[in-house]
């Protein structure tokens, strides 16, 4: 590896580094978003919310590395044919593929670690993740009590705590149940708790009354010193849990005969899934490709680095475009699949296929420049 290898390779390295820790930090906060409520009015842990978002870690660098890889590349040596740094190089006699050797470098790291990513990380990860949240969901019950409103536990089940004491009592309870249709009830109290009895979690009220509307439309009250109220949750078990395409490993992606709880219809959703992981880390280095051919093509001058910055740009956003936009249509239709290597297949050999035609001064145009300079001496 020479000097100009490692000086660019450096450069590319250290950009990809801080682009993709951009990245992935706007996303992070913007998506973890949704679970901050959780900390601040349900009662969920400080950890156990950190640790749920970098659950979604992987599945945001399938998308970002691809992305981070082409801006990396086209600013890096867009930067280095403004400082004249190719412009010297090309001078010296390093060909293209000797300008481009970092960069295919680059890509190809950023290619295996994101087959690691696609192939084991990410349906470990969201597995775990979904994991976890179906746990708070139905485990953590207490995360659910929302005080000062009325939290709909299920469709039927309404629960209204007025205030919640350090300690863990409940003030002020009013419970709203209407599993029977028929006999709906409402359970007020003074005070209660919510404690987990193992089969699920339940709320014991004290100093109440229990109304109920029998179907003569006659209302009866029952008063009691102390009462326990089963909190209702999923019936599903962790083993039971539906499991989504982004959590299957590629085994059962490929063996979807033998997957359990799959309607034959939805197989689509679950190829395309199979054929995307497949497809995804080859789409960034289509994208690497196309930026290297946009910037490396033809004579390199600064006058045209701004248009072929905008042709690479154009290029990438549609091909990104296309491989979100086919996803569906190939899910409904899989003889389409061919379609999503294509996106990414394509521009790695027209990539190539530019940087090897790359066109060279011919004999005559050499020999008519020769003349014009002795003519001028």
């Amino acid at each position: 590896m020479n000097s100009y290898t490692k000086y660019v390779l450096r450069q590319l390295l250290t950009g990809m580094l801080l682009v993709s820790a951009g990245l992935t930090c706007i996303i992070w906060l913007s998506q973890s978003l949704r679970f901050v409520e959780m900390i601040v009015n349900r009662g969920l842990s400080a950890g156990t919310f950190v640790y749920m978002t970098m659950l979604l870690l992987p599945n945001f660098l399938t998308v970002i590395l691809p992305i981070a890889l082409f801006t990396v590349i086209v600013f890096t040596y867009s930067k280095m044919v403004t400082d004249r740094e190719l412009i010297v190089m090309r001078a010296a006699g390093v060909g293209q593929f000797g300008l481009a050797k970092p960069a295919i470098i680059m890509t190809t790291l950023t290619l295996m670690f994101g087959y690691l990513l696609n192939l084991y990380l990410l349906p470990e990860s969201y597995r775990a993740f979904r994991l976890l949240q179906w746990e708070v969901r139905n485990t953590y019950s207490h995360v659910l009590l929302k005080e000062g409103s009325f939290n709909p536990i299920t469709s039927t089940v309404t629960v209204y705590v007025r205030e919640r004491t350090p300690d863990g009592q409940l003030l002020g309870i009013l419970v709203h149940d209407e599993r029977d249709a028929e006999a709906p009830v409402t359970l007020m109290a003074e005070r209660g708790a919510l404690v987990d009895s193992g089969k699920g979690p339940r709320v014991i009220m004290y100093n109440g009354n229990r109304q109920t509307t029998a179907a003569n439309q006659n209302l009866s009250i029952l008063y009691f010193d102390r009462y326990v109220f089963e909190v209702p949750t999923s019936n599903e078990s962790i083993s039971q849990r539906f499991r989504e395409p982004r959590e299957r490993s590629m085994t059962e992606l490929i063996n979807l005969e033998d997957a359990k709880g799959i309607n034959q219809h939805d197989w689509g959703k679950y190829k395309v899934e199979l054929h995307k992981r497949i497809m995804s880390p080859l789409l960034g280095v289509g994208f690497a490709m196309i930026g290297l051919a946009c910037l490396l093509y033809g004579p390199i001058t600064r006058r045209s680095q701004t248009m072929r910055i905008i042709t690479a740009v154009g290029i990438m956003i549609s091909l990104q475009g296309a491989a979100l936009g086919f996803e569906s249509v190939v899910a409904k239709n899989l003889a389409l699949v061919p379609l999503l290597y294509g996106l990414a297949i394509v521009p790695i050999f027209v990539g190539i296929i530019m940087l090897i035609k790359h066109p060279k001064t011919s004999k005559s145009k050499k020999k008519k420049t020769r003349r014009n300079k002795l003519k001028a001496a």
